[in-house]
Formats: structure tokens, C-alpha cells, sequence
């Protein structure tokens, strides 16, 4: 692996000088996600393996190159998972990838973002040079924690060589229930509920019915199942992993439009944006297929007015910005930290915003 690296050391260099963009690649699973994509193809995909994991520890380490697939496998052998439920979007989905996407699934406001259980990171910058973050510790709080700032930046910092993440033992026990609600009701019932202490893991509405899923210990499961009624669901692993994935029917039916990822606060209400909407993270994350017409002013004036922004999650054309503009401040702040780790700007450019 140490010949692979220098010969990935080198390559930067060149490029560095010859001002050669590269296009960073692991699975190619998320391609769709981000803005432009420029440059050549720099595959990740050979830097593979798990090189420590410790279930005592709750820590593991593994190569950018590794499928998440075997990642997981491995921390459900011994009873443990990734609580932020990463999406894979493909079966080639690579760990280097989901950190450098930073996308969660439907645990994400109950078991944290991606940034949350990075503990380090190795990056290779765009001087072709080698740098360490972080650790293999939970306690590791020294200095600027630059290995959450690796997690969703799309490639455009660094190539991500290793990463240690914290694990978290897969709950005892797990049901989902369902509820017969107007939006309205689902959500005033899903913010009262996360106010209280229930083991929710998940919940989703669609279609005037409330999905919640309870995890944890099987009193606890049990106690708040009793609590709250409803009906059971079958095949709740199923619905679950076809909500992360992207493969529910309001994904591959409803969306011939544009999808639109709107993150806002979990109390905003429901607003007709014009299509068919589903709901997750308790209101807080609001999906929709918006006609390609005035909708990114639109939907991005109404997230922001709820403390929020909007995404142009998939779509064929990304003219109106994959993502929501940076106001001045923060834009500088964002180009003076790609400047630091890659001077000539060769990384995934443009992915993220046109300015870098």
C-alpha cells in the first residue's frame, strides 16, 4: 500500500503543477450529488481494507477505498453498526465516499451526523503531503478539529486516505409503528413525542401515514410502544433501508422532477411547495419534485425562512446550484481553507461551488 501511496503522491504533485483538476472517484456511487464534475478521474477504489477495529473500543479504521458494504458486515458480526445509517446509493459505496458526501440516513437526528462520530482522518493535500487529524480515541479534543471538516466536502480538501469513526452497539430491540395522520397532526405529534423520553430511531410521513420506529433496549421498546399505540409494520427493515436508499415509491415514481432536499427546523410547518412531499427526521427534513420552472428561488426562500436551506439533490441540470449560497463571509471562510489544503485548487473543483 505504501508504493500505491507514493505513486498517488506523485500524481498530486504533477498535477499541482501542471494546474490539472482532478476528479476524486471511489465507488461513483454518488456522482449525481454536488455540482460539476471536472477534471480526471482519480480512483480511490485500490486503497482498501480494514486496518483496526477493536469492538471494545466501539472505534473502527478502515482504507477510503473500502466498500461500506464489508464495513458494516463486519460491525454487525459483532453487534455493533455506523448509527448515522449511511446511504449507500449503489453497491459499490465506499467508505472514502460516504465521509467525503457526509450524507446520513434515518437515524441521523437521533444517532448524529457523519461529522459526529469522526474521531480522525488522513488526508493526502494538494501538495501531494500527508496529513493526520484527530486519532483513534473518543477523547481527542486538541486543537481545531479539522477531521469534521473532511466530513462533506465533497473531495475538494483532500484526498481521504483513512478514517476512524465510533460504532454503536445495534439495539436489543426495534419495531416501527404506524399512524393515519394529515400532515399537520403527524408533525405537531412527532415534535411533541421527540420532546419526551422515548427511544424513537426514525420516523417518516408520507401519504397521510406516520412511520416511527422505536430501537433500544426491549422494555424501553416495549414501554413506549405501549405508549403510543398504533400499528405495527411488517418488513420495517425493508421500508427503512428503501427510504435511505432512495428506492421508496415516492422516489422512483414521483420524482420525474428535480429532487429537492429541504433541511429546516423539525417545528416548521407544512407548506404546499407545489408537489408531493415526504417528511423525515421528525419535520425536519422535508423531500419534494419540483418542476424545473421558478423553484430554486422559491423553495429556497422558504427553507431559509425556517432556518434552513435547500438542496438540489438529483437533477440532470444544476444550473440554479446544487447547493445554497454562501453569503460573503462565510464564501471567504470556505476558499481560505481550500487555499490552505489545496493551493492550486486541483480537487473535485467546482463540486461543491463554482467560486472553488
Amino acid at each position: 500500500m505504501s508504493d500505491l501511496l507514493g505513486v498517488w503522491r506523485e500524481r498530486v504533485r504533477a498535477a499541482a503543477a501542471g494546474n490539472e483538476p482532478l476528479r476524486i472517484v471511489g465507488g461513483r456511487s454518488k456522482d449525481f450529488y454536488g455540482q460539476q464534475l471536472v477534471g480526471s478521474i482519480f480512483s480511490t477504489s485500490a486503497y482498501s481494507g480494514i486496518q483496526d477495529y477493536d469492538p471494545t473500543e466501539l472505534v473502527i479504521t478502515a482504507r477510503c477505498g473500502t466498500p461500506l458494504e464489508k464495513i458494516e458486515h463486519a460491525l454487525a458480526e459483532r453487534g455493533q453498526m455506523l448509527a448515522f445509517e449511511p446511504p449507500h446509493f449503489g453497491a459499490d459505496a465506499t467508505l472514502g465516499g460516504c465521509i467525503a458526501a457526509g450524507l446520513s440516513g434515518p437515524r441521523r437526528p437521533h444517532g448524529g451526523a457523519v461529522r459526529d462520530h469522526m474521531l480522525g482522518v488522513r488526508i493526502l493535500d494538494g501538495r501531494g503531503d500527508e496529513l493526520s487529524f484527530g486519532g483513534r480515541v473518543m477523547k481527542n479534543v486538541a486543537g481545531f478539529d479539522v477531521s469534521r471538516l473532511i466530513a462533506g466536502s465533497l473531495g475538494t480538501l483532500g484526498i481521504i486516505l483513512d478514517a476512524s469513526l465510533k460504532c454503536m452497539p445495534l439495539p436489543r430491540a426495534e419495531t416501527t409503528l404506524a399512524f393515519e395522520l394529515a400532515v399537520d397532526d403527524a408533525l405537531r405529534r412527532i415534535n411533541e413525542w421527540s420532546a419526551l423520553p422515548l427511544p424513537l430511531s426514525a420516523s417518516c410521513w408520507f401519504r397521510d401515514r406516520l412511520y416511527v420506529r422505536l430501537s433500544g433496549a426491549a422494555s424501553a421498546v416495549s414501554a413506549a410502544q405501549h405508549h403510543l399505540g398504533g400499528e405495527e409494520t411488517e418488513n420495517a427493515p425493508t421500508f427503512w433501508r428503501a427510504i435511505r436508499e432512495q428506492q421508496h415509491a415516492f422516489f422512483q415514481v414521483a420524482c420525474s422532477a428535480p429532487l429537492w432536499r429541504l433541511s429546516v427546523r423539525s417545528t416548521a410547518p407544512y407548506a404546499d411547495l407545489g408537489s408531493e412531499q415526504m417528511i423525515e427526521w421528525g419535520g425536519a427534513l422535508r423531500w419534494i419534485c419540483a418542476a424545473p420552472d421558478d423553484s430554486a428561488k422559491r423553495l429556497r426562500s422558504w427553507a431559509k425562512e425556517y432556518g434552513g436551506h435547500a438542496t438540489l439533490f438529483r437533477s440532470a441540470d444544476k444550473s440554479a446550484g446544487a447547493f445554497h449560497a454562501l453569503s460573503p463571509p462565510l464564501l471567504a471562510l470556505h476558499q481560505r481553507l481550500k487555499a490552505a489544503l489545496d493551493p492550486a485548487g486541483i480537487f473535485n473543483r467546482h463540486r461543491m461551488y463554482t467560486e472553488f
